[in-house]
């Protein structure tokens, strides 16, 4: 028998400390995924500021630990 290696699931991590908005270039706090899988990276102000539109769009999302995106809430209560 031939054993098969299994990658391991892919996981998504919060923005690393050198990693910028993707707005503005501030250092980024929240990164989501889109549906084709593609990445956006936002500091808290843009991720907040616009988290109404980007909740449309984002498949998943991870953000720093010490930061709340208010798209959360809105993610886990659509209506």
């Amino acid at each position: 028998m031939t054993p098969t290696l299994t990658p391991p699931p892919e996981t998504a991590a919060p923005p690393a400390a050198d990693e910028r908005c993707d707005r503005c270039n501030a250092a980024g706090k929240l990164r989501i995924t889109l549906a084709g899988g593609s990445e956006l990276v936002f500091c808290g102000h843009h991720a907040n500021k616009y988290a109404e539109d980007l909740v449309k769009i984002t498949v998943q999302f991870v953000s720093d630990p010490e930061f709340t995106w208010r798209g959360a809430e809105l993610m886990a209560n659509p209506n």
